[in-house]
């Protein structure tokens, strides 16, 4: 099953024809942010469209944007790859809850080169550093010794705008290598110079498929989406492992959604078949919103997802939630309320 949105420029935007609500609510809702889950929200958003006629418009633009709006109101949900502090999200009178879970994978562009790479995160961490500057370093070699590496340096792709992708990926790079530890992860680096950058997840995996001799690391869906090679990577037990359902499924397993703002991290978790660069879109709602209409068509779209939708999220290698941890969040939703304080759902 293909996806289906509009791609315009480098931003990502699904946009729906409505005939109506069939419940008499609110007939479109608005959310801005994480590329990470554009392509299941679109799916998700066409197919709820088809069944509900609500119509909902989200905006590629990247974490960082996604806070921003909903911080400001001008959305009725934000989504963001890095997880807000729990003070941040009290200040703001948010509530903060996972969507669905995939993987962030390094990609790259080597002309003639016929087998897949594998990277571990101390070369992956020297790459981006600056430290790893040709394609034929020994470092690289080590792990590759039956690939035809070319002398050539290393184009580093990017991203340019505040990214929870960016976010997931320096997160697994503090945590696996030493200059990286010192740097921390962040949704907006002070990249090297020389690098590229790309707006969204669609920004990079253009770059990447344009520059010859270039790497970049975006969401999988994107990578399959415009057919760039994913490389395997060493996970924390030593074991090689390539980007699949199945390892993301294994490094989910490990989650742990009880920590505050179920702000759970899937970075370098253990297990032979865990995936190493996984997390999961949190989406952001106001815990009193001024259009309450609006915010119970969000979590109704939501609960379509999480039970109707989970076809979709396989089909496209996002790992659906389990039973326990969405009524989790539907514990949380009960901190969404009227004006009145009672809960929307």
């Amino acid at each position: 099953m293909r996806l289906k949105f509009l791609m315009t420029g480098l931003a990502a935007s699904v946009l729906l024809t409505a005939c109506g609500a069939k419940d008499g609510a609110s007939s479109a809702v608005n959310g801005a942010g994480s590329s990470f889950i554009a392509p299941l929200f679109g799916k998700w958003a066409a197919d709820y469209n088809k069944e509900t006629g609500v119509q909902v418009n989200y905006q590629s633009v990247g974490s960082g944007a996604g806070i921003d709006q909903i911080k400001k109101k001008t959305v009725d949900f934000g989504a963001s790859d890095a997880p807000m502090k729990a003070d941040e999200l009290a200040a703001a009178g948010l509530v903060q809850f996972p969507s669905a879970m995939g993987g962030v994978v390094a990609v790259y562009n080597i002309k003639d080169l016929k087998q897949a790479l594998v990277f571990n995160g101390a070369v992956l961490g020297d790459i981006y550093a600056g430290k790893i500057k040709k394609w034929n370093d020994p470092a690289i070699v080590a792990l590759n010794k039956d690939a035809n590496l070319p002398n050539e340096d290393i184009k580093v792709v990017r991203r340019a705008d505040g990214s929870g992708t960016t976010y997931l990926f320096t997160e697994y790079l503090a945590k696996t290598n030493e200059t990286w530890k010192a740097i921390g992860a962040n949704k907006e680096q002070k990249w090297m110079e020389g690098s590229i950058g790309g707006k969204g997840n669609e920004g990079v995996a253009t770059n990447v498929k344009q520059f010859e001799g270039s790497i970049g690391y975006v969401e999988y869906a994107y990578a399959k989406k415009n057919g760039i090679t994913s490389a395997s990577m060493i996970n924390k037990d030593g074991k090689t492992v390539a980007p699949s359902a199945e390892t993301f499924a294994a490094a989910a397993e490990k989650a742990d959604w009880s920590v505050p703002g179920m702000a759970a991290s899937l970075t370098d978790v253990a297990g032979e078949k865990a995936w190493p660069i996984t997390g999961t879109a949190f989406v952001l709602m106001h815990t009193k919103p001024e259009n309450s209409a609006n915010s119970l068509q969000v979590l109704k779209f939501l609960d379509w997802g999480y039970t109707k939708g989970q076809t979709q999220a396989s089909e496209l290698d996002y790992i659906p939630l389990p039973a326990n941890v969405v009524d989790l969040i539907k514990n949380e939703w009960k901190k969404i309320t009227d004006a009145s304080g009672k809960a929307l759902m």
